[in-house]
Parts: structure tokens; sequence; C-alpha cells
């Protein structure tokens, strides 16, 4: 029994501080997101995407939305029903490069946010809206002039830097 106490009276710190440890990496994670988000400077990395026919697929090769003060750069698939054609078959995506586009954040429950982007510079995406959790989760919902909408889920992380 007193080598049982001895035991807790030594351990006891160790977990302590090990708790202490990982709620101070999390809260520092926190607020990284919130200063992300907030000053409008973040990648939304997509992992999931969910058309509005078809199954969900698992996304395997890098696709983002890169979001700065002057340029909204998105890099997305598409699956789903297009009303019309493309011009250029290499654009089948949804690929753009926004620099005139309303940028709208709202703050959303549990600490998160919504973004709506709307791009005035590019016809076809009518609308981009992200729900963004504290934690770095979001999702991407795009409804587009020609094709039927689709959502996207993944997370938000810091743009490398050049």
């Amino acid at each position: 029994m007193k080598l049982i106490l001895a035991l807790l009276i030594f351990v006891s710190p160790f977990v302590t501080f090990a708790q202490s440890k990982t709620e101070d990496k999390k809260a520092a994670k926190l607020a990284a997101i919130k200063n992300m988000v907030e000053s409008q400077n973040y990648v939304f990395k997509a992992q999931t995407v969910l058309p509005m026919s078809g199954p969900s697929r698992q996304l395997t090769t890098d696709y983002d939305v890169k979001i700065t003060k002057q340029s909204v750069i998105s890099y997305l698939p598409y699956f789903g029903r297009a009303y019309t054609a493309p011009m250029d078959p290499s654009k089948g995506g949804i690929q753009f490069t926004s620099k005139d586009f309303d940028y709208t954040l709202t703050p959303g429950k549990k600490d998160g946010w919504s973004v709506l982007i709307k791009p005035k510079d590019y016809r076809d995406i009518q609308q981009m809206t992200l729900t963004i959790s504290s934690t770095g989760y979001a999702t991407a919902q795009v409804t587009s002039t020609n094709r039927q909408p689709i959502s996207f889920n993944g997370t938000i992380v810091a743009p490398k830097q050049k």
C-alpha cells in the first residue's frame, strides 16, 4: 500500500505537467486559427468532396483555396452535373483566380466563423461559403452559375512562406 501511495505521489506532477502542456498547445492552435481567419490569410486544404449526386470521395491530390486580402486562388476538382461545357477542357474543375471579390466574415456557433466569398471578376462562381470551426476544420460550399452545387470538407492551414 505504501508503494502505491509513493508511486502516485511521484507520478502525479508529471501527469499534471503533461495535461497543462497539451492544453497550452491547444490554446496556441486556437489562437493561430483565429489570427489566420481574422487577418484573411489562410489556405483551405480539401480532403473530401461531397457532390450533389454520387458518393463522397476522398481526395488524394492536393486541392486547395488560397485566401489573402488581395486574391482568392481556387484549385478544386468538380464532380457533378455541368449545364454548359467549359471552353477550355483543362479548366474542368473549380479553378480560378479572383482579385476583385467580396469577403464577409461572420462569427459562427461555438467560436467558429462563416466566410462568404463572392468573386466579381469570375462569373462562373456565384459564391463560396466556408464554415470554419475554431479548431481548424472547415466545410466549403461552392455555388456555380453553370453547375450543380458542391461541398468539400477539409482543414485550414497557414500559407507556405515564399
